[in-house]
């Protein structure tokens, strides 16, 4: 029934079945507190979602239905555009970046579409190196230039290339260093300035990359990243690799964003469109009893 989501949340369920031995019809308020920290969703949004709850015994139906109102606005609604199409991809370094671009990339040219990757965070040369490797291995074009040069000019060479050439996307990377915001805010900012002036209404889809991993922690790094810049849409990695997939609620939540895409694996195809209803029902199987097995 479920797919590659389900899959991803394995961690997760282990820690809700660690919570939860045996899988009930119903839970008390006290029971569900406990489960839902377990599982790294925030303690104001727990507290929230218990508020909200009249009843005493709350069931798969109830719990079903508040969470996926925290995902109310997972909905995305993609832009009007004149092609290519372009995106920015931001977020702190180690969150994966460069493997989901290396994703995005591979879903585009798997639809037949053209690509060409902009190497924007110039400020590690690691970075550089790593996305020309992926480039090569996908073979797709990459613009690229040396460590500490202009990344705003690599963005402005990236798209002119891209509407010289008839290609369809342009992802842009971008430097990720948190601990110097100011120095970060005014090179994002002047990134998307360049990519306006280079082709109107560019950027047309900023996507942020949050490490699940972080759990809640990352909801800090998202809001200054979209205090900086503004966020369109979140994209969910190493989700396979932690117990804290609860922490997904409180993102989208705090942060009233859409959810694009969760990694689910290294390789270039690993990567699945959100469904916040196999999310929800996956974590819900957990805890609770069939109806035809009661």
């Amino acid at each position: 029934m479920f797919g590659f989501i389900k899959k991803s949340l394995a961690k997760t369920i282990e820690v809700l079945k660690t919570a939860v031995p045996k899988k009930k019809i119903s839970f008390s308020k006290e029971e569900l507190e406990n489960i839902l920290l377990e599982a790294d969703v925030s303690y104001e949004l727990v507290t929230l979602i218990l508020e909200q709850t009249y009843q005493d015994k709350i069931t798969r139906e109830i719990l079903r239905s508040k969470l996926l109102a925290t995902l109310a606005y997972t909905n995305y609604k993609e832009p009007e555009f004149t092609a290519p199409f372009i995106e920015l991809v931001i977020g702190v370094n180690g969150a994966g970046k460069t493997t989901t671009i290396a994703k995005l990339a591979h879903k585009y040219k798997s639809e037949g579409k053209k690509v060409i990757l902009g190497a924007g965070d110039t400020f590690r040369a690691a970075a550089i190196e790593q996305l020309t490797l992926w480039a090569q291995k996908l073979d797709i074009p990459i613009v690229s230039s040396k460590q500490g040069h202009d990344s705003s000019a690599v963005a402005y060479d990236t798209i002119d290339s891209a509407k010289s050439k008839g290609f369809d996307h342009v992802i842009i990377d971008t430097a990720g260093r948190l601990h110097t915001q100011t120095n970060l805010a005014n090179e994002l900012k002047k990134i998307k300035r360049i990519c306006d002036k280079a082709h109107s209404s560019a950027p047309h889809r900023t996507l942020l990359i949050i490490d699940a991993t972080q759990g809640n922690s990352a909801i800090a790094q998202a809001k200054a990243f979209n205090e900086m810049i503004g966020i369109d849409a979140i994209i969910i990695t190493k989700l396979d690799g932690t117990a804290k997939g609860g922490s997904i609620f409180s993102i989208a939540y705090a942060l009233e964003l859409p959810i694009l895409f969760i990694g689910t694996g290294e390789k270039p195809e690993n990567l699945t469109p959100f469904d916040k209803y196999e999310f929800v029902d996956g974590l819900l199987d957990a805890l609770f009893i069939e109806e035809e097995e009661v």
